[in-house]
């Protein structure tokens, strides 16, 4: 941990570089809503601000504008008229940055820089005017801004097609934790989590960090989400709605994807979705798998050897897929609800394992020593079929395949249990037919090697000598 922030190294070099350069620099930091955007940018800079606002999440422009005016007053010590548009706004804010020049660093920072563009305002427009003929001919202006509406970001900004084309010069994507950033956020407040506590945490609230800071320590997993939310509004159980609001522009379509892919948790093709959804085939209808792709709610995967045309659709978002599963069918009338069910929950933590293992592919490579080697991961099923030499084999999947550049293939299975896993002998015999069944389905040449994805080990019987890879939760961390 670095001036309290978990994690984030990459991210902090890069705008440690931008406020070093001995030019004018623009960056866009961008990511989902609870992200820790501002919190990042506020504790590298927040000393060093020389105009600091962010809009209002559904203001009106003269909303925003009198904000605006309120925020350059507060920071040039004059009065400050509510300007007529942001033309008018970003030359009274150039007049007063004019005073700064010969600083050595200054720092503009506009968070929540979509909400600013409301409807007929020409925010862009201005917004573009003051980068292009102001602020980017001072070598000293660091420009940065924030945006949880990702869309808005990635279409408007950093996809811009006219006067902002190419503009920003450090675009930050900022991602959920992951398992092992997710352990430090809660030891550094006190937590005395095992692991296997902080992975049930993460398979309902993933790695958003505002999510996390409303854990309690003095609470067992089950009693935080319990409050979290099966409660009289539970803070959980209302940001749902408001959390697709935030990102999206006309939000009922991707809920609908999200909501269609959450009734098929082995994921669905794109004609598959439209089917559900009842949606034209358009350029909207991709820019919206496009989007939640880009904000980790789905993933888009290939099925081994198969085409293009064929890509799989999955819902890994965890919030999403623990608010869809229990919260939204919950009616209310057991504030222990998550306490109550806590022998009946194995097979959402099965699945939602399997899901937090394909959040952490770069450690389970690492893991099995591959980190270097190209790796395509992929999944595969079939159905029931008989092979060339007249034997029957029953239909399977297998949810990870990693397909090395070295002429291997790891066959992942991810199992959740209490304790070590034991294979028994048909386990052992039925993993050694969904080899075979790959095998002879694909005719790859690969030495494929059969690896478990356990949360606490596997016994070592006979079994045992089925599996060529073995990995524990430990791994993921």
């Amino acid at each position: 941990m670095r001036n309290g922030i978990i994690g984030r190294k990459h991210e902090m070099q890069i705008l440690e570089e931008l406020y070093a350069s001995d030019k004018a620099e623009f960056a866009a930091v961008y990511g989902r809503r609870r992200i820790g955007k501002t919190f990042l940018i506020d504790k590298l800079f927040g000393e060093k601000y020389d105009f600091y606002m962010t809009g209002i999440y559904e203001g009106t422009r003269k909303e925003q504008l009198t904000n605006f005016a309120h925020q350059l007053e507060s920071y040039s010590g004059k009065k400050v008229k509510t300007p007529k548009d942001w033309m008018e706004a970003f030359f009274a804010l150039q007049s007063y940055l004019e005073t700064k020049v010969s600083q050595e660093r200054v720092v503009i920072f506009i968070d929540e820089l979509p909400w600013l563009d409301t409807p007929r305002s020409r925010f862009l427009k201005s917004f573009e005017l003051f980068w292009n003929e102001w602020v980017s001919k001072h070598d000293n202006m660091k420009l940065i801004v924030c945006g949880s509406a990702t869309t808005w970001m990635t279409n408007k900004l950093l996809g811009n097609k006219g006067g902002l084309h190419n503009r920003v010069t450090m675009p930050i994507y900022l991602r959920p934790f992951n398992l092992a950033e997710t352990e430090e956020f809660l030891l550094s407040r006190g937590f005395s989590f095992g692991r296997k506590q902080v992975v049930e945490t993460y398979m309902s609230l993933g790695g958003t960090p505002f999510y996390l800071d409303m854990l309690r320590k003095s609470e067992s997993v089950a009693q935080n989400i319990d409050r979290l939310f099966f409660r009289d509004n539970s803070p959980l159980r209302t940001e749902y709605g408001f959390l697709f609001k935030s990102l999206f522009k006309e939000s009922s379509l991707y809920r609908k994807v999200v909501e269609c892919l959450a009734r098929k948790l082995k994921g669905m093709t794109r004609k598959e979705i439209l089917g559900e959804v009842k949606c034209d085939d358009s350029g909207f209808f991709s820019e919206v798998l496009a989007d939640l792709c880009n904000c980790d709610f789905i993933r888009r995967y290939s099925a081994f050897g198969r085409s293009e045309r064929d890509m799989m659709y999955q819902l890994t978002d965890l919030y999403t897929l623990f608010y869809l599963r229990y919260v939204k069918s919950y009616n209310g009338g057991d504030i222990n609800y998550w306490s109550h069910r806590q022998m009946d929950i194995s097979s959402w933590q099965g699945y939602a394992f399997e899901q937090v293992c394909l959040h952490h592919i770069q450690q389970i490579k690492k893991s099995l020593g591959i980190s270097g080697i190209l790796a395509n991961v992929c999944s595969f099923s079939w159905q029931a079929f008989t092979d060339k030499n007249g034997k029957e084999h029953r239909g399977g999947q297998i949810d990870l395949i990693i397909n090395r550049g070295d002429k291997t293939i790891n066959l992942c299975e991810m199992k959740y249990v209490s304790g070590k896993f034991s294979i028994s002998q048909d386990y052992a015999r039925r993993l050694a037919e969904r080899r075979e069944a790959f095998r002879s389905l694909t005719s790859t040449d690969k030495t494929l090697h059969l690896t478990m994805i356990t949360s606490e080990g596997i016994e070592h019987n006979e079994g045992w000598h089925t599996i060529q890879s073995e990995l524990t939760l430990d791994d993921l961390f």
